[in-house]
């Protein structure tokens, strides 16, 4: 790729608890490996991302809790503020999501994601990574090699 040729991967999360910040964490490291050098990754909170944000970016991925069968609201307030600004700017954007849940499933949060992006038109390039419980060790390393994937796909042009 020439130099100009550098993609983008915003990261948008929101944790309370730290557990889905230890897995979007691991997912940056993983996007920002040294065998990807023409991505630039963007990792903001939830409350502070916006239309700005996707417009920037070439691919997202979204890490969210799972609360109450639900996303968390952090994340809903970004695609409250931003879903009309880009709605026609972002149409194809691929994501990938993790969903970090103590006790439920993580149906209900990946659900009502998909709800959204689906309205977006975004285009879901991996299976969601849903952990349930505690994060141990390979939950970070799967988190670490989807980071990789979405980074080295939108490296390649895949997405």
């Amino acid at each position: 790729m020439a130099e100009g040729d550098t993609k983008h991967l915003l990261v948008v999360s929101h944790s309370q608890t730290g557990g889905t910040r230890r897995l979007v964490e691991a997912a940056v490291a993983g996007a920002r490996t040294d065998e990807i050098e023409q991505v630039e990754v963007r990792w903001r909170p939830a409350l502070d991302a916006g239309p700005d944000d996707l417009r920037w970016a070439d691919a997202v991925i979204l890490g969210t809790p799972e609360n109450f069968g639900y996303m968390s609201g952090g994340l809903k307030d970004f695609f409250d503020r931003s879903y009309y600004a880009v709605l026609e700017e972002t149409r194809g954007l691929p994501y990938a999501l993790i969903v970090k849940g103590r006790h439920d499933d993580g149906s209900g949060a990946t659900r009502s994601v998909r709800r959204i992006t689906t309205g977006l038109g975004w285009k879901e390039v991996q299976p969601p990574l849903i952990v349930i419980g505690d994060v141990e060790g390979e939950h970070l390393q799967q988190a670490t090699e989807l980071g990789q994937t979405i980074a080295a796909g939108l490296e390649l042009g895949l997405w």
